[in-house]
């Protein structure tokens, strides 16, 4: 396995599943006809046309990026709001690169279909958590072979099911 590095997916995953997690960083590829993914996409390429988007600012890609009274604003497109707590970690961790690269930032998460915001700010304490984080990732990464299944109600939705529960 070539240089992992942790990136905003992982932690995304990180907060849901951590096999999930390993199977990425393997560069194992989920089934990309999966209409979940297909959906993602849509709403991606279609929402907030009149924001920059896919900005990569170091080993970061943000979604929508903005200047706003001095600091940058960097936004994150979701389908829903229903894994909010990944979301939430996934923008910080935007947030702590940018920090890394001298640069300061807020974060705003946004669900086009349920017309809703939610503002990020990063804290000492979630910094804490995703440095804890990214040790963590990178010992499950590591690991000869994924962690074991574990059913969690996303797996009935889940593009990698299969390398789960075939």
């Amino acid at each position: 396995m070539e240089a992992l590095r942790v990136g905003g997916t992982l932690i995304w995953y990180y907060y849901i599943c951590k096999r999930e997690v390993w199977l990425m960083a393997h560069n194992i590829v989920s089934d990309q006809d999966d209409p979940n993914i297909d959906i993602g996409r849509f709403m991606h390429e279609n929402s907030y046309k009149r924001k920059k988007k896919e900005i990569s600012i170091g080993g970061i890609k943000v979604d929508v990026l903005d200047k706003k009274d001095g600091y940058l604003m960097i936004g994150e497109i979701k389908k829903s709001s229903k894994f909010i707590e990944s979301s939430k970690m996934q923008l910080a961790y935007y947030l702590l690169e940018l920090k890394r690269n001298g640069l300061e930032g807020r974060g705003v998460l946004m669900f086009p279909q349920e017309r809703k915001r939610e503002t990020i700010e990063l804290t000492d304490e979630l910094i804490e958590e995703l440095e804890g984080a990214e040790k963590d990732i990178m010992e499950i990464c590591n690991r000869p072979y994924p962690p074991k299944p574990n059913k969690i109600n996303m797996c009935k939705n889940c593009a990698y099911a299969e390398f789960c529960w075939s």
